[in-house]
């Protein structure tokens, strides 16, 4: 079995995607390292997460999703170095699923990894990936209370370190959880810096060419989003999500335009600020590890003049829509200009989704 095990739970949206396309591009360099990242690609580890929280429900998955927790653990079983799991999703699971995931990894030492940042930009960040997973709910709606099931993602249930840390201690004592408070000030690699040191690689060893910010949309580009996302029947796949609304829609076509900051209404505000200070005021009475500074956890007290998402005009996004519109045009015709002119021709070449009419 693995000596040590090391779980990254999360935070969602705490510069895990960034690190997890770090760590899946260099597997090899990694082994060699003495460092096992289970699993033949990186849903496996998504996957896992899903038996780990969803109980019997996972028997309504494919039979390579409802396997991924017991294919990870074999490979574990014949490691005898160190291995990583990583899925931020992990954060939503039960101390009793905590309990029962640590206990099936023994007897290898397990060591908790939890990637934390001021819970202010963590609350923003979340709402714009709700709605890149189809949302529709206004950030006025969002979040209010703290989901009891652990499939619940977008929520304070995986939001909130304390919460998070409460859940998880009871599966594995403080001294052996790690928390590493995003700077965001600092530049990017240094959290794949205090994130790979902590794992005992040798991080400037490593290429980092891969690696891709996650970036945010603006104010009006995310409420277009989401009133586009009620409109979007027949979307309910996760491929559809990830592929055409996440990557192509958001990622590609509506965080480019570098729309404007804003922040949650005032007393969502308060509430991440109280937050803060709840899981500042934990770490510091538990002997949990911190890899940083803590007071990046800390909501500042002065917050630059922002927009909410209320002040958003009907006229502002009927104007980001007719741009929307004209870049989507430009895509067609660059797809259809690529379709294979041996094969068909321009006049009867058409995208799979055109709807042919009954005459000419």
């Amino acid at each position: 079995m693995a000596r040590r095990v090391f779980l990254h739970i999360g935070l969602p949206k705490t510069a895990t995607s960034y690190l997890q396309t770090i760590l899946w591009s260099s597997r090899d360099q990694l082994r060699a390292e003495g460092l096992l990242l289970p699993g033949t690609e990186r849903r496996d580890h998504l996957w896992a997460s899903r038996v780990v929280r969803e109980g019997e429900k996972i028997r309504k998955r494919p039979e390579r999703e409802q396997t991924s927790w017991d294919r990870l653990r074999a490979e574990l079983a014949a490691w005898d170095g160190d291995g990583l799991v990583s899925h931020e999703f992990f954060a939503a699971a039960s101390a009793e699923q905590a309990v029962a995931m640590v206990e099936a990894l023994a007897p290898a030492q397990v060591e908790v990894v939890v990637t934390a940042r001021e819970p202010l930009g963590l609350f923003t960040a979340s709402w714009q990936e709700s709605l890149k997973n189809k949302s529709t709910t206004p950030m006025a709606d969002y979040s209010r209370a703290v989901s009891p099931h652990p499939t619940a993602i977008w929520n304070w249930r995986t939001l909130d370190l304390r919460l998070v840390l409460e859940r998880w201690s009871q599966a594995v004592p403080h001294e052996r959880i790690h928390v590493l408070p995003l700077d965001r000030t600092a530049a990017r690699e240094e959290i794949w810096h205090r994130f790979g040191g902590l794992l005992g690689l040798d991080t400037a060893a490593y290429d980092l060419s891969q690696s891709f910010p996650n970036e945010s949309m603006g104010v009006v580009e995310a409420e277009l989003l989401r009133r586009v996302n009620g409109h979007l029947d027949g979307f309910d796949k996760a491929f559809d999500r990830g592929v055409y609304i996440r990557t192509f829609l958001a990622d590609e076509r509506l965080v480019p335009r570098k729309g404007e900051p804003f922040w949650p209404y005032p007393e969502q505000v308060e509430d991440c600020r109280a937050r803060s200070v709840a899981a500042i005021d934990y770490l510091r009475e538990h002997a949990v590890d911190v890899v940083g500074d803590v007071e990046h956890l800390r909501v500042p007290e002065d917050l630059p003049e922002r927009r909410t998402p209320d002040s958003v005009t009907d006229a502002e996004v009927a104007d980001a829509a007719t741009q929307l519109v004209a870049t989507l045009l430009g895509d067609v015709r660059a797809l259809r200009t690529a379709a294979p002119a041996a094969s068909v021709s321009p006049r009867s070449a058409r995208l799979p989704w055109r709807r042919r009419s009954g005459g000419r």
